[in-house]
């Protein structure tokens, strides 16, 4: 989701250049190396095992590999910037049909690709008419992550939260106990750039899923905001029930939230399954996962957010060398056990005994989840509940996210109806505005 989670990480930077021979891996990666691969990475949570990835390609095939990981909130610039290098990114990341719309004309054809005939569905494919211009390469959840331990010691369990109105009933009961407690009902809902993406893209894809469901569409040049009452109730339950005063909010860190988490300061943390390495030390069995509840008809039968915005993409502008030796690496990935440990792995699975990354892959060879919050996400569908879908993947643009982003900020200050009018403003006319820009 992104970027997700160290709004401190600084951009790093690895190049490795080490020969080495052919493992026999079933992958079309060779000991005569041609070309190199540059990967700009998209997730800061992930940069080391990325880094300690290619650097093990590298050891094994002599095929250079440069990883540069964005800093969070901060890929789409970078993306531009490296583009305009005269080494730019082989390898890079579009979050899907927006994102594609400006690098398009970047994307190589993957159709024919060895990684193409590892996807378990088509589904996964980002598609440009006939062209699969990426393969998305990780599917991830996201909802309302629960430490049990703190719900029970505020006198409720799982079962007693499963709509808005009981979620409500809960978090108020829990800030109103707060001082006898200890703790808070919902980690501070920071609005800096390394967290902010929380609310403005995972927390308003809810009014968006439903408002497309009713209206039996997939994506749209003109929001309605139908169910943006919706938004203003949950927006209002997390910053009126957290471990901070709402005006603060503008400077709260993903960091932040993540302490008060881990620290046992609060039950409730919106987040996704790929957070579970920075809660992991809370223990297993006191973690759980709640859907994202708004007060919509019928949310009962709601699962948690399903879904994917993380395509690859090689550049096709890049060298014929540069081309092959980037989908010969992508294969490897997901088909070599070195790959599938890094990717799926949990504590200790990298060979350096780093944690892998914990992703469940749309692949053939996708391993078991060692992550309990994917499988969590996993008994929710079991048990018949319907996942919501991530349809922030049609949000027009960077530019509507900040405005939405800066008027959920504002409105935090003070909850008047004229700043959350200003919310809907940015919702409904900037969804209009940066759309029909798109097309110009």
């Amino acid at each position: 989701m992104k970027k997700f989670l160290t709004g401190s990480l600084a951009v790093a930077l690895s190049f490795t250049m080490l020969a080495g021979c052919s493992s026999g891996d079933d992958s079309n990666a060779t000991g005569d190396a041609k070309g190199s691969v540059y990967y700009l990475n998209f997730k800061p949570e992930a940069d080391a095992q990325w880094q300690e990835l290619a650097k093990a390609y590298t050891e094994e095939t002599g095929v250079p590999v440069k990883v540069l990981t964005a800093a969070s909130g901060q890929y789409e610039a970078t993306l531009k910037s490296e583009m305009a290098k005269s080494e730019a990114p082989t390898l890079f990341q579009v979050n899907g049909p927006v994102g594609l719309a400006s690098w398009k004309d970047y994307c190589y054809d993957l159709s024919d690709s060895e990684i193409a005939k590892q996807l378990t569905s088509e589904d996964f494919a980002l598609m440009e008419g006939d062209k699969m211009s990426g393969i998305g390469y990780v599917t991830e959840t996201y909802g309302i992550i629960v430490n049990t331990k703190l719900l029970s010691e505020a006198g409720y369990k799982m079962e007693d939260i499963t709509n808005y109105d009981s979620l409500k009933k809960v978090a108020e009961d829990i800030t109103a106990r707060k001082d006898e407690l200890g703790f808070s009902a919902f980690t501070s809902a920071g609005m800096d750039g390394s967290s902010d993406w929380r609310f403005k893209t995972h927390l308003a894809n809810l009014p968006i899923y439903y408002e497309y469901k009713a209206d039996g569409i997939n994506d749209t040049d003109a929001i309605k905001g139908t169910y943006l009452d919706n938004y203003r109730a949950i927006w209002d339950l997390y910053i009126n029930n957290e471990t901070v005063d709402p005006s603060q909010l503008s400077t709260k860190t993903a960091d932040d939230a993540v302490a008060d988490f881990v620290t046992e300061q609060a039950v409730f943390y919106q987040n996704g399954t790929w957070a579970y390495n920075d809660v992991a030390e809370l223990g297993d069995e006191n973690l759980d996962m709640l859907p994202i509840y708004i007060g919509v008809e019928g949310e009962e039968n709601q699962g948690l957010t399903t879904g994917t915005e993380n395509y690859w993409c090689v550049n096709s502008k890049a060298s014929e060398e540069d081309i092959q030796a980037t989908l010969d690496f992508m294969n490897w990935c997901v088909t070599s056990e070195t790959g599938l440990n890094a990717l799926c792995g949990g504590e200790g699975a990298m060979e350096s005994g780093l944690a892998g990354m914990g992703f469940n892959i749309p692949f053939k060879k996708n391993l078991e989840s060692v992550n309990p919050l994917v499988n969590i996400a996993s008994e929710y569908e079991k048990e018949g509940k319907q996942p919501v879908t991530w349809n922030f993947t049609t949000m027009p643009s960077e530019e509507w996210k900040n405005g939405v982003g800066s008027a959920l900020t504002t409105y935090a200050s003070d909850q008047s109806d004229a700043n959350w009018d200003k919310v809907v403003k940015a919702f409904v006319d900037g969804w209009a505005t940066e759309k029909a820009a798109t097309k110009e």
